[in-house]
């Protein structure tokens, strides 16, 4: 408390002087903890930031992944319905060419005619068939892209866990080599983070 012209410093005054001068001379080891504390902390909420939006990123793009492949699956029963269409259009033409051998000369054009309606009408029903396959097929390769994107994220987000953990650790034992290998395993979780993003 002040007055009368001095100050009398609490033991609270005293820890905020030591801790704003980073420790007295003779204090150089804690005041080295103190700078080691700062720095995994400083660290460890980095590094949970940024494992968790590489986490946000794993949902999303597992999200999309099951999302594609709904579409896909979508594409190949409308192809698969396509192509039972186009079976049932076999089926009539060959009913048709039958009908054409077996009636009399006056009916035959009147066969021929419904063969190469149906044979249009197949083309036609192949043809959307075959584009509804491409689409399956690209929508599958887009969702095997996403869920490989997501076992990456994963695999970042899980790093930077382990990374945390060291770093808890190496504010325990306060070794050296800890930290190292707690900055080596958040380097390597970014690394693959970034491999991530770029779709690798």
């Amino acid at each position: 408390m002040s007055g009368a012209g001095f100050h009398v410093h609490g033991p609270h005054d005293h820890a905020l002087e030591h801790a704003a001068q980073g420790g007295h001379a003779e204090h150089g080891d804690h005041a080295a903890g103190g700078g080691m504390i700062n720095q995994i902390a400083m660290f460890t909420a980095m590094v949970a930031t940024v494992g968790a939006i590489f986490s946000y990123m794993g949902g999303a793009t597992q999200a999309n992944a099951g999302l594609y492949k709904n579409n896909a699956a979508i594409k190949k029963t409308e192809a698969s319905n396509q192509w039972n269409f186009f079976q049932a259009k076999s089926t009539k033409q060959s009913l048709a060419e039958l009908s054409r051998d077996l009636a009399a000369d006056d009916k035959k054009p009147t066969y021929q005619g419904k063969i190469e309606r149906y044979e249009k009408e197949k083309t036609e029903i192949k043809l959307g068939a075959e584009k509804l396959e491409a689409e399956a097929t690209q929508w599958d390769k887009q969702s095997d892209e996403q869920m490989h994107q997501h076992h990456r994220w994963a695999q970042a987000t899980t790093v930077l866990q382990v990374a945390i953990a060291m770093a808890a650790i190496a504010l325990l034992t306060k070794k050296k080599w800890v930290e190292y290998a707690m900055f080596a395993a958040a380097a390597t979780g970014s690394v693959v983070g970034v491999l991530a993003m770029l779709h690798i």
